[in-house]
């Protein structure tokens, strides 16, 4: 698999220095057939099919199976590989067909541990969206299984993949920002697609819904389209907020900042509004201190959308990151003091020689001197490559290297983990902790 270098470059303020995305494909029909990887993707609702639309760009994928348990969702992906894949009612049969490489996991989260770990036992390399897990301790089982299988293990969270967040990680580690004590994260929606309220396909019924193949691990309750299809509202299936959008945005600060997991966190969650088909808070604010020196301060709110407050920003003591959308600034500080308000209530003498200090001059603007110039901010913008398909990318790359994967177990699990402390807090109400040598949560 080629990699392109990024495209370097940096221009003052308006000017934009465009990044060329990373991890480009080959060119179709450059791949000998014998190379080819075969995938089936377990689970091919709305995101699965976006993950599954992306794998086809990538020469050397097949997708050769799909499964879901509602079947219109099956006959969409099964239409999207142009009628090859094979449909099947039971991903235990994918499992059993020693023809399939590597498998796309797609399903609600309650099933992510069952469905990695049978997946890796049954010789199939795995793709999984984020998060890895529903609940802390199942990351380590999956750690353990990618140990004793040996196989390929991928978490979805492709931002950090994407040109701009490796362009951020290099000047956070070249030292661009200085020393950094603060990241602000937040997500914010305002409609009723993004609190996850999705329209029901009409043909849902207990005819094409497996009721029963849903709910897996999960407690049994009666028939429920709307749990089957707004799962991520529900905590039987979802963490909401935190697992669905905090993960992502952790996931970016942990790569930029190469941080492990916060020591601590608190964190508070209501709902206010969105309580149609729904038991997770629309509402969710979170404080995480880092052992690594700085706090993470996350918020999300689905009664709002404003897009000036929907990413993140890593705030130095020589600069800034801003991240929106698929942009990022970097702003210098130009920090000057200005004691004059104090010191023109000295007497005018002792005034007018601090004044006339070399160091005072150097170090401080009063309003009443000449204006100075101050570096401009430099704009990042990417090119290329959506960030999913270079994620892809990289874990067919990894599957057919057999190298270590761009995001592993350990980093999906302490990803989720952050989200479930962040769950755990505002469920018990207190500050929890994390244990740094257990890998989980101090009960």
């Amino acid at each position: 698999m080629n990699r392109r270098d990024f495209v370097k470059g940096t221009v003052l303020s308006a000017a934009v220095a465009r990044l060329a995305a990373q991890g480009s494909a080959p060119a179709k029909g450059k791949v000998p057939p014998g190379d080819r990887i075969t995938v089936a993707v377990i689970g091919s609702g709305a995101r699965a099919q976006q993950l599954l639309d992306a794998a086809l760009t990538i020469p050397v994928v097949e997708i050769t199976a799909v499964c879901d348990a509602y079947s219109g969702r099956a006959q969409r992906a099964q239409e999207r590989t142009a009628g090859r894949a094979k449909i099947h009612k039971d991903y235990r049969e994918i499992l059993n067909d020693k023809s399939i490489d590597a498998v796309i996991i797609g399903t609600p989260d309650h099933w992510h541990k069952d469905m990695a770990i049978q997946s890796m036992e049954a010789g199939k390399d795995v793709y999984i969206e984020k998060p890895l897990t529903y609940a802390v301790d199942e990351g380590l089982e999956i750690i353990d299984a990618v140990k004793k299988t040996k196989r390929v293990l991928q978490v979805g969270s492709q931002g950090i993949s994407s040109a701009t967040q490796q362009k951020a990680r290099e000047l956070v580690k070249a030292g661009r920002l200085g020393r950094v004590t603060m990241i602000r994260a937040s997500y914010n929606r305002n409609t009723a697609e993004g609190a996850w309220l999705y329209p029901i396909p009409p043909d849902a019924s207990t005819q094409t819904v497996d009721w029963d193949a849903f709910l897996g691990p999960a407690p049994k309750r009666p028939f429920d389209l709307e749990r089957f299809f707004r799962w991520r509202c529900y905590w039987d299936y979802s963490g909401g907020i935190s697992t669905d959008l905090f993960v992502h945005l952790v996931t970016s600060i942990h790569f930029i900042m190469d941080a492990k997991m916060p020591k601590s966190v608190v964190a508070t969650g209501e709902l206010y509004r969105w309580k149609e088909s729904r038991e997770v808070p629309d509402t969710v604010n979170g404080i995480m201190v880092y052992p690594e020196g700085f706090t993470v301060n996350l918020s999300s709110t689905f009664n709002n959308q404003s897009s000036s407050d929907s990413g993140f920003e890593i705030l130095g003591t020589e600069g800034s990151i801003s991240f929106r959308g698929g942009q990022f600034v970097f702003r210098p500080e130009n920090v000057h003091n200005d004691y004059s308000w104090v010191v023109d209530s000295w007497p005018k003498a002792l005034a007018e020689a601090y004044y006339r200090e070399p160091k005072v001059q150097s170090a401080e603007v009063p309003t009443t001197w000449k204006p100075r110039m101050n570096q401009q901010s430099e704009v990042w913008d990417e090119q290329g490559q959506d960030a999913t398909i270079v994620h892809l990318d990289h874990f067919f790359d990894s599957v057919k290297s057999r190298q270590q994967p761009v995001e592993d177990a350990l980093t999906g699990h302490r990803a989720a983990a952050c989200a479930h402390m962040v769950n755990a807090s505002l469920r018990q109400n207190k500050a929890v902790q994390w244990d740094f040598g257990k890998e989980k949560l101090i009960s």
